[in-house]
């Protein structure tokens, strides 16, 4: 099974994928945890390229190098980790581009879904969404020893983000598990697991 998790920038995506990594591992499951860009020793070196604050692009470039690092990714780990019966989390996938670069960035989601041709044929089993707040995901992102490209776009960028993940919740809503990522840690872990629960157990 394959389980993404999506969110804007600082929403905490990353101390809840290793709590979900750890409910899975205490059900004797066998857990690969990967991430977006990157996840393979190709794909981390475009992920450098793309958050590199040195680096200024064109929306059109940086949806390309985001579907580039996917599909490496998505052929060179995730494939065959499930294939060898893993259940793969991985820290965002290509609903990332579809909200970043397709929604927030004007491209539109059917030229994302063009250039993610090969990965949009191996979605999600489930996609676990923290809802948060943008003005308080950024003040924690920016916090980060290494705040990167995209966590120094503006506000509204990020408003438009989260928009965009509305949309996709209506449009793939089989598939979404919306989290409430407006408490605490503690109180998001338990809010994720509940849900996780009632599917698994």
């Amino acid at each position: 099974m394959f389980i993404t998790f999506e969110g804007g920038e600082g929403s905490g995506k990353t101390s809840l994928i290793k709590e979900v990594e750890s409910f899975f591992k205490k059900q004797n499951k066998k857990v690969f945890l990967t991430r977006e860009p990157g996840g393979s020793f190709v794909a981390e070196q475009i992920r450098n390229i793309i958050l590199d604050n040195k680096n200024e692009m064109s929306p059109k470039t940086e949806a390309l190098l985001f579907a580039a690092s996917r599909v490496e990714h998505l052929e060179t780990v995730i494939l065959k980790k499930l294939a060898e019966g893993y259940l793969v989390l991985c820290d965002r996938f290509i609903d990332s581009s579809l909200a970043y670069q397709g929604y927030a960035r004007g491209l539109g989601f059917e030229e994302v879904l063009k250039i993610n041709h090969f990965a949009s044929k191996n979605m999600p089993d489930y996609t676990i969404y923290i809802d948060s707040d943008p003005q308080e995901g950024l003040k924690r992102a920016l916090k980060r020893e290494k705040a990167n490209r995209l966590d120094k776009e503006s506000l509204l960028f990020h408003e438009k983000v989260k928009a965009g993940y509305q949309i996709l919740i209506k449009k793939y809503p089989q598939r979404y598990l919306v989290v409430n990522g407006q408490g605490t840690m503690e109180e998001l872990i338990a809010d994720t697991l509940m849900k996780l629960k009632e599917i698994f157990l």
